[in-house]
């Protein structure tokens, strides 16, 4: 008579993707870098639903009304804001982790469709400049590629702070993307593994972002609006302290951004989720009185456009996207599947953006890859990808009475879970509770 074999039960605590990764330590002794941004399940957008119209709201026609799109962005200081047709702006990724047709496509894509990108560390290119009607160019703790030419030729100016995948840490770029080219523009040898600066040489506390806003206007004749950007973290007292330093613009980046390369255990374990982060920022401009009057744009998981109409019901302005762009363009399509198995990734993992290896040719610097990126053909699917995140954000608009997207708001949404409720501050479905609201 035969025994049975043992039934076996996988911890939850060392799961085997936990035990792999001791084992990788232990046999490695360095810890893991890759790209992306949380692959954890956190409450995101599809933890809450938009009430549509039916007797006490009155829907608005698709074919026949009209619902706007169009945000001004930078218009507290800056003699000439941003005017952009749609509220969907490209987040800032560099040229060093995007080879240079990639930074040429998010350019065309972008002006297509009437919006803004962002230059992102390591400096201005020539292809995205030329190619952007409008671009933001950031202010970097690393100051790689920084001049105040290129800051003269930008729209708008973004001192970053910090980031989501990241927040009070520096980013990588691994030695075998740092080709002549991108060594230039950054001043670093060649080949050499880069990481940014956590925070601006000249930066002892909050006081000296005052300063810093105020050198900028200087240098640009109190032209271009000043994004100031932040990591979701303390989002309630940055946002204040951002807004009193003057910033024009407040860029918030969840957890669920994306970064071309950092330690796994950051992207995992620091920082919080978009959706917390939004009304708290919101809290924190309504009680100083600038709702609305310092603009508000959120990234991090942006990826459809309900996500777009529940950001901006939160009350966002605008929203940025940076992965779900590098997707439209075409990385990790399955067509690469068979590429992207040999250099041990498949389509949809993204952990391969850092080194550099991309056969799409878009997380790449090198040559023969990159070519195969058709920048004009990359910019026409970015700018076909935005359209259709436009006209399902008006969908959810109009379907909840708004004839333009700015006006969505908490009214309109409803929760799925307790903790999206008690996390977005609106009820949980089927109730008028929103739970810890008393002594928040």
């Amino acid at each position: 008579m035969s025994k049975n074999p043992p039934i076996l039960r996988e911890s939850a605590t060392f799961d085997r993707l936990t035990i792999q990764e001791i084992h990788r330590a232990a046999e490695t002794g360095i810890y893991d870098i890759r790209g992306g941004g949380t692959k954890r399940r956190v409450p995101h957008f599809d933890d809450l639903l938009l009430l549509g119209s039916s007797i006490s709201r009155y829907p608005l026609e698709g074919y026949r009304e009209k619902c706007g799109t169009d945000v001004i962005l930078g218009d507290r200081y800056a003699s000439k804001p941003l005017h952009l047709k749609i509220p969907i702006t490209i987040a800032g990724m560099s040229f060093g982790s995007l080879s240079a047709q990639a930074k040429e496509a998010l350019g065309r894509g972008a002006t297509i469709v009437g919006t803004s990108t962002t230059t992102g560390d390591g400096g201005m290119t020539p292809e995205e400049r030329g190619q952007s009607e409008t671009l933001v160019y950031q202010y970097l703790p690393s100051r790689y590629g920084m001049n105040p030419d290129d800051i003269r030729k930008a729209d708008a100016i973004e001192v970053v702070l910090g980031q989501g995948a990241k927040p009070g840490g520096g980013g990588m770029l691994l030695g075998m993307k740092v080709t002549e080219r991108v060594a230039g523009m950054r001043t670093l040898p060649i080949g050499v593994d880069q990481r940014s600066a956590c925070r601006h040489p000249d930066w002892t506390g909050p006081d000296d972002l005052a300063i810093k806003i105020a050198e900028l206007r200087e240098i640009t004749d109190w032209e271009k609006p000043i994004y100031v950007k932040i990591g979701a973290t303390r989002t309630y007292y940055d946002v204040k302290l951002a807004v009193k330093a003057g910033a024009d613009v407040i860029v918030l980046d969840g957890m669920q951004g994306g970064t071309a390369a950092t330690q796994e255990v950051f992207i995992e374990h620091v920082g919080i989720p978009i959706l917390p982060a939004i009304p708290l920022a919101v809290r924190a401009l309504q009680e100083m009185g600038m709702h609305r009057k310092v603009q508000l744009i959120v990234s991090g998981g942006i990826r459809t456009g309900a996500d777009v109409a529940k950001a901006m019901a939160l009350g966002a302005d605008a929203v940025s996207i940076g992965t779900a762009a590098l997707i439209a363009l075409g990385d990790n399509h399955p067509s690469l599947d068979e590429e992207l198995h040999k250099i041990g990734s498949a389509a949809g993992f993204y952990d391969d953006w850092h080194e550099g290896k991309d056969p799409a040719g878009i997380t790449t610097q090198d040559p023969v890859l990159s070519k195969r990126l058709d920048p004009v053909l990359a910019g026409h699917r970015l700018a076909n990808y935005l359209r259709v995140l436009v006209l399902e954000a008006q969908t959810m608009a109009r379907a909840c009475g708004k004839s333009h997207l700015r006006n969505l708001d908490t009214d309109d949404l409803v929760a799925l879970t307790v903790e999206a409720a008690a996390m977005a501050r609106v009820p949980l479905a089927g109730t008028s509770w929103i739970p810890g609201q008393q002594g928040y």
